[in-house]
């Protein structure tokens, strides 16, 4: 998973903090350094994270919602 971390953080400092592709929950993972995948499951379950879809079996994140997820956290942290 080392390569991926590295591709991942590549792909992010390049565009500015987040991928243009869909993200998936392991990315996720590594972008806020969470101790495991099992975490942003959690989040969805109690839909306290970004908002998710589904691609057949798998999810996936639109960076646009992240960043939106993340700009709420942070007005929130503001207040």
């Amino acid at each position: 998973m080392g390569s991926r971390r590295l591709a991942v953080a590549e792909t992010a400092s390049e565009s500015g903090g987040l991928p243009s592709r869909y993200l998936t929950p392991d990315d996720l993972v590594v972008m806020f350094d969470l101790p495991s995948v099992e975490t942003v499951y959690q989040w969805r379950r109690k839909r306290t994270g970004p908002r998710g879809f589904r691609v057949g079996r798998h999810l996936r994140y639109d960076s646009a919602d992240v960043r939106a997820w993340v700009e709420s956290l942070r007005e929130g942290a503001a207040a």
